[in-house]
């Protein structure tokens, strides 16, 4: 999709969107328009057609005659009211609009300069357009569902470069979102690790950033017993994915970047009812949005060092399965009673994480992982769960959390809990009972970071959803890529 700057307008116009300001009807809005237009809508909104609530959609046909534009009136509410993160999904929902009637090509108006950067603006508008325009269609025998191939801000502006470098980052955002999107909605019969693996070196190759893939032999000789349970009841083997990449090479130090990678998830002997298995292929949400992240700031040549990390395998039943019961040694040397099969991600974590602070020498640790339904049945499907052992950094992730729009709420890892986690037989269970799993979870993983500033991300409900709504289709969320992505920027 071509999103651009403009103020000259063509003869012939597909579809126009206005979007207006509360009780302006139009005012700048219909600065640049088509007088036979304004007159028309300005006529349709006199009747009390519009009440230019935020995000009130309404689209006109046929406004001047058969065969002129189609408009589509969007409601911006009180200006004072407006953020970047509410402007962002009133594009996305313009888009949307915009597909229903098959536009091919928008225009955009405005109705006076928008509350924030020219810089903000152009970014918003492109991740709006880009990310509503997503559908993941690769297996439908019907042709795509055409979207707009061109989307036009009508904006007077002298000096657009602002506006062009907002464009410009907005792009690497929503695209590096979308290939996480598109990771994490393949089947699972064809995103298996080794796939994974593969997609991650693809991403190497195109973007620029180092990367190393460790195999089934290589792991077994690091001793990284958590992770190789997991996967030992699968036909397909795990990898370990190892990224680099060195944005500011005067500085010794990485930033340790680790992504859960469960390419599928049955949950084992404590099988997982049906209806919890249908989409467990988003097991592997947080590894793809590790990929993206690391993608986008090699993009936007961050002067930051990061290595990112994801243990990718998949957790099967067969008869070399892990058991309930069984006790095994982590890569730290910690020993950890099996609980529950369907704990599996933590398992997998812990040992990136010792790997990635020992091995790779991370002087801060932040993993992200589809970890636990207790922070779904929390949150929802609109925000994520994060702890943390670092009160500074956590206020970096706040400020990249209300750069980015993906929201976050912090929870507690209270000391007292860990008393869940203990086991009569090991060092450690693997959960810690029916109550607050969440944080059990992350005290768990926490167990392994050695000290080391921390912050844990569970996007378990965030990484999918079921219905269409704004900048999210069906399917894969691609959470995390922008707000990691906002983060790192943060932290050059």
């Amino acid at each position: 999709m071509k999103i651009d700057v403009t103020k000259k307008l063509p003869d012939k116009m597909d579809t126009i969107v206005l979007l207006l300001g509360d009780k302006t009807k139009g005012s700048g809005a219909f600065e640049h328009l088509p007088a036979e237009y304004a007159e028309n809508v300005d006529a349709f909104i006199e009747e009390g057609n519009f009440d230019f609530k935020y995000n009130t959609i309404k689209t006109l046909h046929h406004v001047c005659h058969k065969g002129g534009a189609r408009i589509i009136l969007c409601g911006l509410g009180d200006r004072h009211n407006l953020t970047v993160d509410r402007f962002r999904n009133l594009i996305a929902s313009c888009i949307r609009a915009a597909i229903q009637i098959k536009s091919k090509e928008v225009f955009l108006f405005f109705p006076y300069a928008m509350p924030f950067s020219d810089t903000a603006l152009g970014h918003v508008i492109t991740e709006g357009c880009l990310l509503a325009c997503y559908r993941f269609q690769k297996y439908q025998s019907d042709s795509p569902a055409p979207t707009p191939v061109a989307v036009h801000a009508v904006l007077d502006n002298k000096n657009t470069r602002h506006l062009n470098h907002g464009i410009l980052e907005g792009r690497i955002y929503a695209e590096m979102t979308l290939l996480a999107r598109d990771l994490v909605n393949e089947p699972a019969n064809v995103m298996t690790p080794e796939t994974l693996a593969e997609a991650a070196k693809q991403a190497a190759l195109d973007y620029g950033f180092g990367i190393d893939i460790i195999m089934p032999d290589r792991i077994r000789r690091m001793k990284m017993d958590a992770f190789l349970a997991v996967g030992r009841g699968s036909a397909s083997e795990p990898r370990l994915i190892i990224m680099r990449y060195r944005g500011n090479p005067e500085k010794k130090s990485s930033i340790g970047l680790v992504g859960k990678g469960l390419t599928f998830d049955s949950g084992g002997y404590c099988i997982k009812q049906p209806q919890g298995m249908l989409n467990m292929k988003n097991d592997m949400g947080g590894a793809a949005a590790v990929i993206g992240t690391m993608a986008a700031i090699a993009r936007l040549n961050l002067k930051v060092n990061v290595v990112a990390i994801i243990a990718a395998c998949e957790n099967m039943i067969s008869g070399s399965s892990y058991r309930p019961g069984d006790i095994i040694r982590s890569m730290a040397g910690k020993t950890i009673e099996v609980i529950n099969t369907d704990a599996e991600g933590r398992l997998t974590l812990i040992d990136a994480v010792h790997y990635i602070i020992e091995r790779e020498h991370a002087s801060k640790v932040i993993d992200i992982a589809t970890l636990t339904g207790a922070a779904m049945a929390a949150l929802g499907p609109g925000i994520s769960a994060v702890f943390t052992n670092d009160e500074e950094w956590m206020k970096k992730l706040r400020e990249a959390s209300e750069i980015s729009g993906e929201r976050i709420w912090q929870l507690p890892v209270h000391e007292e809990y860990r008393e869940m986690l203990r086991s009569d037989v090991a060092d450690l269970k693997n959960v810690g009972g029916p109550l607050a799993g969440a944080i059990t979870a992350a005290l768990f993983i926490r167990e392994f970071v050695e000290g080391k500033p921390w912050i844990h991300i569970d996007i378990a409900g965030t990484a999918w959803r079921d219905k269409e709504n704004g900048l999210y289709s069906i399917g894969a969320t691609g959470v995390g890529v922008r707000l990691l992505i906002s983060l790192f920027k943060l932290m050059e």
